[in-house]
């Protein structure tokens, strides 16, 4: 790997240039919207503009789930948010999440629309909605919550640290990859760690814990993120391997999955959801296949 050519910072930083990399031509250092463009609205209560990213993996997952547990009040539009074209930066999506992220989430179920951004919070405001994959017993709720803000304060070293300088740097920076691949082992080994004694991530129960972490670290067990399988040795995380595994196997999370993806072979991708039979039985065996 090559190294970059000595730099000093200057005294105050200017936005002077691309930053370079894949998505050098939707970064910038301001907030705020770029165009006028307001988001579709669905038929359903609750309305979900993402991408089959991790982060937006970790709601449609949770939405399958509650589908599947019959909570019909689950009913949800699921528009597609491309991000490399920049449709995060349109006006009605700011609206919804002024961070410009997906997933964003606006529930119309009540008389006054509520809108939930960043992954952790819809998690947490579509369990306590439904009463459901978040304990009530203290003790069970403070680990489960515990384990999904692990999450989400870990995963940005394993996507816009490691992920980002491994993949899609411009420049492969051997001390960037290294600090982040040494912490993303580390994350690997403190949940391999956990799950050696537990079934899933907070005990003994499904949460919106694994829920969260599963796209993140069950994919990066599976060889799935960045092409780094072979790189970080994911095989020595035996138990994360099993817990993944199982989850695979969970219908409502293979749907998941493919809600919002515009990437893989076609028959993993559902672009669009608004409907349950949007999963058509042939689209559904192809995936139970392919896992």
């Amino acid at each position: 790997m090559s190294e970059t050519p000595d730099y000093t910072p200057p005294k105050v930083w200017t936005w002077n240039k691309p930053s370079g990399g894949k998505f050098a031509s939707i970064n910038r250092p301001i907030a705020g919207p770029t165009h006028e463009k307001e988001l579709p609205v669905g038929r359903h209560p609750l309305q979900l503009y993402s991408l089959a990213t991790p982060n937006g993996q970790k709601v449609t997952i949770l939405l399958e789930e509650l589908l599947a547990a019959g909570h019909k009040g689950a009913e949800y539009d699921a528009w597609l948010i491309r991000i490399s074209d920049g449709e995060q930066f349109g006006s009605g999506f700011v609206g919804v999440n002024p961070n410009s992220k997906i997933p964003a989430l606006m529930d119309r179920s009540g008389a006054k629309p509520i809108r939930v951004f960043e992954s952790g919070a819809i998690l947490m405001y579509l369990a306590e909605k439904f009463g459901a994959f978040l304990p009530t017993e203290p003790a069970l709720r403070a680990e489960c919550l515990s384990w999904l803000f692990w999450q989400m304060g870990s995963a940005p070293y394993l996507g816009g640290g490691f992920g980002h300088f491994y993949a899609y740097a411009p420049v492969k920076i051997e001390y960037a990859i290294d600090r982040f691949a040494m912490e993303v082992k580390r994350q690997m080994d403190v949940l391999d760690r956990q799950l050696a004694n537990n079934e899933y991530v907070a005990g003994a129960s499904y949460t919106i814990a694994d829920m969260a972490i599963f796209p993140w670290y069950g994919g990066m067990a599976k060889g799935l993120r960045y092409g780094a399988g072979e790189f970080l040795s994911v095989h020595e995380y035996k138990n994360v391997l099993r817990w993944a595994d199982m989850l695979l196997k969970r219908p409502a999370v293979r749907r998941g999955n493919m809600v919002n993806r515009v990437q893989g072979d076609p028959s993993t991708q559902l672009h669009e959801r608004h409907d349950a039979s949007d999963f058509d039985t042939k689209t559904q065996d192809k995936m139970a296949k392919a896992n």
